[in-house]
């Protein structure tokens, strides 16, 4: 069963790559039909669900605006990386296919064939068809998540009836060949549906951190609230997440004040963050911060690639104590050092980790009683992750005003989750925020000699991605972004 399993999707994955002639660009090759609920089951156990692999679809790492970029190194990089940097209109070439579906169609196929057919499984109960159903739909919000946020208009109450989106593909149908664009708010109120429909049936302890947890799916739950501005409902369903914590894992936070010390457990030493990165820092699957890991695949911009950098205004945002500075370099891969000062290379592994994350969790919820007015327990959850972080004096936070608690915790998320992709998504729900109206975003790109050689300014238009050329070659009566 497993051979053919594996059979199935590596014809899955291979043909999608060689490219079909719809939106969906997979023909399986591979004649494995599911009939048992373990086979079904066995379809979750699969590392491509939870690793893209060798098409990451981390386009949002480039995107963000805590980058910079210097030559030599940025004139090396690919071209790829170049456009998404300067946030241009055309990504990819007319026969390329977008690392962006390459690394989530596949999975999004793979959920809709176990939601369509699980319960006709041949055997098994039906509360062991629900869980797995129910599994595949929360799996599915998030490849919808995904997908919505590269290629779809960033939620706005007022647009999001007529503003477009991805199409919303819920069969497991590789013959069809048209798709229609669904709105912004039908996207969003089909990952609330399945989101909170599939929550009662998912168990509260899986047997690995890489399945979805009833926690893992309030958690999602309530960061798409959040994103819909809908900070009451993101409150209960993060609370309800914090409460079905798992137990059958360990669920925690590292204490970066033990683990980044001289001799701590992830052996770290002063001089070794100038020359190698911490490879001791845990994999995904073995992140006890991780309470489901997801789109983890390997990403040089996290170890060896000196192309994409920390900017020093981003840099600038770091206490000189927090330990987080640890998983930085101001040295290229080479040796050397950067031409301008604050500029760092990311250092903490060839992962970028991207996921249901218990640090997130926090600051989620953080932003969400911010957002209420709930100034104390904001606070809370900020110093419970920053104490963490840092020394305890350096982790207190004194703000007292609503609104400069929000500013608070956006940087907190920037110093959190820099260079792992976070913040192209903050980037589009803050551009719809009238408290953060206005807000200009901006990446420099320095010469050799460290002076600025160009300032590139993200358009309104840019806040999604186009699709790529081939996809719409394919799919002619399919509107484009802008």
């Amino acid at each position: 069963m497993k051979k053919k399993y594996l059979i199935y999707v590596l014809g899955v994955v291979s043909s999608f790559v060689s490219c079909g002639k719809s939106f969906l660009e997979i023909t399986p090759k591979g004649k494995f039909i599911a009939s048992k609920v373990s086979d079904y089951d066995l379809l979750f156990q699969n590392t491509t669900l939870i690793n893209t692999g060798t098409s990451p679809a981390n386009a949002q790492v480039p995107m963000g605006d805590e980058v910079a970029v210097v030559d030599p190194y940025f004139n090396g990089a690919q071209l790829r990386t170049q456009r998404l940097f300067r946030w241009e209109d055309k990504v990819y070439n007319d026969d390329e296919d977008a690392f962006e579906m390459l690394a989530i169609m596949p999975q999004l196929y793979t959920y809709n064939k176990i939601v369509n057919e699980v319960m006709d499984a041949q055997d098994g109960t039906t509360e062991q068809k629900e869980a797995l159903r129910a599994e595949g739909r929360a799996n599915r919000a998030w490849a919808f998540f995904m997908l919505g946020n590269y290629y779809g208009a960033p939620y706005s109450a007022a647009t999001a009836s007529t503003a477009l989106s991805i199409p919303l593909l819920t069969e497991a149908d590789v013959a069809k060949t048209s798709f229609q664009r669904a709105t912004v708010a039908q996207v969003y109120d089909f990952m609330v549906k399945d989101l909170s429909e599939s929550i009662p049936y998912l168990p509260k302890n899986p047997a690995l951190r890489t399945r979805m947890s009833r926690a893992a799916a309030e958690a999602l739950l309530g960061k798409v609230y959040l994103f819909m501005g809908r900070y009451e409902e993101s409150l209960v369903s993060l609370n309800q997440a914090f409460n079905d914590l798992p137990t059958t894992f360990a669920t925690q936070l590292y204490d970066l004040n033990t683990t980044m010390a001289v001799g701590g457990t992830w052996g770290y030493d002063p001089n070794w963050a100038l020359t190698s990165y911490q490879s001791l820092y845990p994999p995904a699957w073995n992140n006890i911060e991780n309470l489901f890991p997801k789109q983890h695949g390997l990403n040089g911009w996290n170890s060896e690639l000196s192309d994409i950098l920390l900017s020093p205004e981003t840099f600038a945002l770091f206490s000189a104590n927090d330990q987080r500075l640890k998983f930085f370099t101001p040295q290229p891969s080479g040796g050397g050092k950067f031409a301008v000062p604050g500029l760092r290379r990311r250092n903490s592994g060839t992962q970028a980790q991207f996921g249901v994350r218990l640090a997130e969790m926090y600051l989620l919820r953080a932003e969400a009683n911010a957002r209420l007015g709930n100034i104390t327990e904001a606070i809370k959850d900020l110093e419970t992750l920053r104490v963490k972080r840092m020394p305890a004096a350096e982790a207190k936070v004194t703000l007292t005003a609503k609104n400069l608690l929000i500013q608070f915790v956006i940087e907190e998320r920037l110093r959190e989750f820099a260079l792992q992709g976070q913040r192209w998504f903050d980037m589009r729900r803050l551009s719809v925020d009238p408290l953060f109206a206005g807000k200009e975003y901006t990446h420099v790109y320095y010469d050799a000699d460290g002076k600025e050689k160009q300032r590139i300014t993200l358009r309104p238009e840019r806040l999604t991605m186009r699709f790529p050329e081939k996809v719409m070659t394919e799919n002619p009566g399919m509107p484009n972004n802008p």
